[in-house]
């Protein structure tokens, strides 16, 4: 039995101690935002946050994190779109196929938490996520207007 905090909610779960944290996500929780990619912590697809931090949940067995540690998934960002990088992707229509870009926004959060207003050297640097469509120059834009909303909002 594995309890972990996860969107803020603690949730115990009948899983073995060496369970990828990705599949109880997906499999157990229902949280399918975040994506099987490689499995090997490479394309970062399956990222999430980890006390702030983006976590490829492919690499993290839940026996690993424990309930005091504040795991969000793309669920976990707003309920209704309402995060600035969510509201940017869609405004800029960002994504191609989409696959990537629950992973994108997660490594985007944390990049903007720890700097607001990032320019293209510090995304490329910050979001170590594949993308097969090659989106990468409209990802920086939806991150730098999502930075532009989030200074809007704090004025």
């Amino acid at each position: 039995m594995a309890k972990l905090k996860i969107n803020g909610a603690i949730v115990d779960i009948p899983v073995e101690n060496d369970t990828p944290l990705l599949w109880v996500l997906r499999e157990q929780l229902g949280l399918t935002g975040s994506k099987y990619g490689c499995g090997i912590g490479q394309c970062g697809a399956c990222m999430v946050l980890i006390d702030g931090e983006a976590v490829p949940s492919c690499m993290v067995t839940v026996d690993s994190v424990n309930a005091n540690d504040d795991i969000v998934t793309i669920e976990g960002l707003s309920e209704d779109g309402s995060n600035p990088l969510q509201q940017a992707f869609v405004e800029l229509d960002t994504p191609q196929c989409g696959y990537c870009i629950p992973g994108m926004i997660m490594s985007a959060a944390a990049l903007l938490s720890s700097d607001p207003n990032p320019d293209d050297a510090a995304i490329d640097a910050g979001i170590p996520n594949i993308c097969r469509c090659g989106t990468y120059a409209r990802v920086r834009q939806g991150i730098k207007r999502a930075a532009q909303i989030m200074q809007q909002e704090k004025a």
